[in-house]
């Protein structure tokens, strides 16, 4: 008894059910990252992302500037968003290519014509059979379907970055550059709004609604984490952060009255970047609390914020204990996320985000 038609039909089998499962992963991969409304890790973006990032890290371990690392990694976005249409479609071709092979083609050079042919819709391969040419149009629809997907998901990711790389650029008059909390709140105190929760509010309420749309896209479109703002000295992250500590120092340390929008700002915020960073699988506590879980920042760096802020003139709360202990209750909320993330994106140099390593001692 001879076993080559055995052999031949279970080849033509695993042919067919491999060539299933890779367009069935294609086509699964665009959906959970172009259709799907909510936060969806595939296997096959993660792994682009990472390919492209470890190709551009061996590069960068060869730079010795800030400027030459921001330059780079300025390109690694786009190039790896740009890489999922040919992986997709690669996919496609090699998945459709084992289907023609399960059912009748001669060979695999002559499958993957046939599927190449059909994809790009060329046609300089006639498909030969009822079943060939459904498989042809098949594939054809699906390569057309994955370009406009594509093509309509990078206007809807450039609208979320341009929105949030406004506010971005606007903190810059109020925070500087690089963005500090201190500097933040001493300008609001020159010019006369520090005091006032009715001038505040407009702030701390614009924040918290970007904080939201920051969620909601970092989270759908996780991609949206590594654009970098136009320019080096810029972050989404350093921003977001120095929002936040800001907002921290002025509840925990700043004589004023209690203002619930800007506690809203600051659960806005630290809610939106533990959601980004369950994306990105880091870890944090689940319900941290100060002091039995510490910050990064230490006793001596917030006395000396606060010695700046009385030196202009800020009216401190004169229990600085108190303070500390308010301060640490807010920070901590935000404090391994903030850090992470920073680290994650390779954010330029700002005070009490991207300037401490994972290595950085963590103190009480």
């Amino acid at each position: 008894m001879s076993w080559r038609p055995v052999l031949t039909v279970a080849a033509r089998i695993a042919s067919g059910a491999l060539g299933a499962a890779l367009v069935v992963a294609a086509i699964f991969s665009a959906v959970r990252l172009l259709v799907m409304p909510r936060a969806s890790r595939d296997p096959v973006v993660t792994l682009v992302w990472v390919v492209v990032r470890r190709g551009l890290d061996v590069y960068l371990r060869h730079l010795e500037t800030f400027a030459a690392r921001d330059a780079v990694m300025a390109a690694y976005a786009p190039i790896a968003t740009m890489c999922l249409l040919p992986t997709w479609l690669a996919m496609t071709l090699v998945g459709f290519a084992g289907l023609f092979v399960a059912t009748g083609s001669p060979s695999w050079r002559h499958a993957l014509a046939e599927s190449g042919s059909s994809l790009l819709t060329l046609g300089f391969v006639a498909p030969k059979g009822t079943l060939h040419t459904a498989l042809a149009f098949g594939e054809a629809t699906i390569g057309l379907i994955l370009v406009a997907l594509l093509v309509a998901y990078l206007p809807t990711m450039y609208a979320a970055f341009a929105r949030r790389e406004q506010a971005v650029t606007m903190l810059e008059v109020r925070a500087g550059t690089p963005p500090t909390a201190v500097d933040m709140v001493l300008r609001l105190h020159r010019i006369g709004r520090l005091e006032s929760n009715d001038a505040m509010q407009p702030l701390w309420a614009t924040w918290e609604a970007l904080f939201a749309d920051i969620e909601e896209s970092h989270t759908t479109i996780p991609g949206l984490a590594f654009f970098r703002s136009p320019r080096a000295e810029r972050s989404w992250i350093t921003a977001a952060g120095t929002v936040l500590d800001a907002a921290a120092l002025v509840t925990s340390s700043v004589a004023i009255p209690r203002d619930a929008q800007r506690e809203l700002c600051l659960r806005a915020g630290f809610i939106a970047l533990r959601r980004i960073s369950d994306v990105f699988r880091i870890k944090h506590p689940a319900d941290p609390h100060f002091p039995a879980d510490p910050i990064s920042i230490e006793r001596a760096e917030f006395e000396d914020a606060l010695d700046r802020l009385v030196a202009e003139g800020v009216s401190v709360v004169a229990d600085r204990d108190a303070a500390w202990q308010a301060f640490g209750g807010w920070r901590v909320n935000y404090d391994v996320v903030l850090l992470r993330l920073a680290e994650l994106v390779m954010a330029p140099p700002a005070p009490w985000t991207s300037d401490r390593s994972a290595a950085r001692r963590i103190v009480r």
